[in-house]
């Protein structure tokens, strides 16, 4: 059985970083009417290389139309339209009906797919979509598995379903308490997460942050409910976080299809996810509903790691020495990894580190270029990052 693994990409970049790291199929955004305004997002010049790129791939590329639409957000839409259909990007993201039916009455060739800010979680209003010519739906985060299971049996539609990523404490994203309190419009792309922030009342600071969804316990049995993508949240996350996750769940997928995925491999991998975010996570939804152990209440840790040291820029295969460009402080003595799409990871111990020719003890300057003696090849775009204990 294919299963579509779904990475999120907002810029060209982190796009070609996603591909690589083994995502089928990514989901960007253009300038206009998408929910990621914070992204770097895409022209459509951009679009049309993004496109060629994934295709050259044999891999495909989805574009978010999937603002909460105003009057005035209507002016241009049809062109917009048309012109994503003439770069044949392989789907639209969307959850406004009028713009559903815009595509269907105009005979724009776009599949069309379902957004998850349409919050569905019930077989009726997945059969309504579909009846108005949507061919994927990407349900609510809210959807249990018992949803899941109905919904495919009543409707055999393509169902998308979020597997790893932030959850928003309303409904599918549908809040407007960025708006009261900032006036940033969350349903066109501006919200500044509100929810995350602390809160004093007379007696103590609370919180009304989710932690993030984690279902790795529960990749078979999504398989066999029926869904046929799995979808990872973070198109305003880094290079390192798209990989990370990317490849986690590429190894993990590929382990389980073929019935090789242990649950040492799992345990590795889920300690990996860990510790590349910086919230904890939790099923959420899936099997039951949430309660105090997969929300924040009462205060919460978040700290961003420096686990990611350094992007692999070239490797001399005659002297065995990679050219690295560096991220976060790394010096000798550190016992580090390699990871990349096309290698196994592989421990290293760093015994030199080469600078202009130099013998320097620390790479401490942001993006600093540095050289290091490593002897197994490596390829562009691999990553090095602190050693994960198993």
């Amino acid at each position: 059985m294919d299963i579509e693994l779904l990475s999120p990409a907002g810029d060209l970049e982190k796009l070609k970083i996603a591909l690589l790291y083994g995502a089928d199929a990514v989901y960007v955004g253009g300038y206009k009417y998408n929910l990621r305004a914070g992204a770097k997002n895409f022209s459509l010049e951009e679009l049309k290389e993004a496109t060629n790129y994934a295709h050259n791939l044999h891999k495909k590329i989805y574009v978010t139309v999937n603002v909460v639409l105003h009057n005035e957000d209507n002016k241009g839409l049809k062109e917009y339209l048309y012109s994503l259909s003439k770069i044949k990007i392989d789907a639209v993201i969307t959850s406004d009906i009028y713009i559903i039916s815009l595509i269907k009455e105009e005979k724009i060739p776009l599949e069309v797919h379902l957004s998850t800010q349409a919050s569905v979680t019930n077989d009726k209003a997945a059969s309504f979509y579909k009846n108005l010519g949507v061919s994927r739906i990407v349900l609510a985060r809210e959807t249990s598995k018992e949803d899941i299971l109905k919904i495919k049996q009543q409707t055999n539609i393509e169902l998308e379903c979020f597997i790893h990523g932030a959850m928003c404490t309303s409904i599918s994203g549908r809040c407007i308490m960025s708006n009261v309190l900032t006036n940033r419009d969350a349903n066109k792309g501006a919200c500044a997460q509100v929810c995350r922030w602390t809160y004093q009342d007379e007696e103590k600071t609370f919180t009304m942050s989710s932690k993030d969804l984690n279902l790795v316990n529960y990749m078979e049995e999504m398989i066999k409910i029926g869904v046929n993508s799995f979808k990872i949240e973070g198109r305003m996350r880094g290079i390192y976080y798209i990989a990370t996750i990317t490849l986690c769940y590429r190894r993990m997928l590929d382990a389980l299809l073929n019935n090789t995925l242990t649950k040492e491999k799992k345990d590795y991998y889920l300690k990996v996810l860990n510790r590349c975010a910086n919230r904890q996570s939790a099923p959420q939804f899936f099997n039951h509903l949430p309660d105090y152990n997969d929300q924040y209440y009462f205060g919460r840790n978040e700290q961003s790691n420096q686990d990611f040291l350094g992007l692999v820029l070239d490797y001399d295969l005659e002297n065995k020495l990679a050219t690295i460009e560096q991220r976060n402080l790394f010096q000798t003595g550190d016992v580090v990894e390699f990871f990349g799409p096309n290698i196994e990871t592989k421990t290293y111990t760093i015994n030199e580190i080469f600078a202009k020719d130099q013998i320097i003890n620390r790479a401490n300057h942001p993006r600093m270029i540095v050289q290091l003696k490593v002897p197994f090849k490596l390829n562009p775009y691999d990553m090095m990052h602190i050693k994960i204990n198993d």
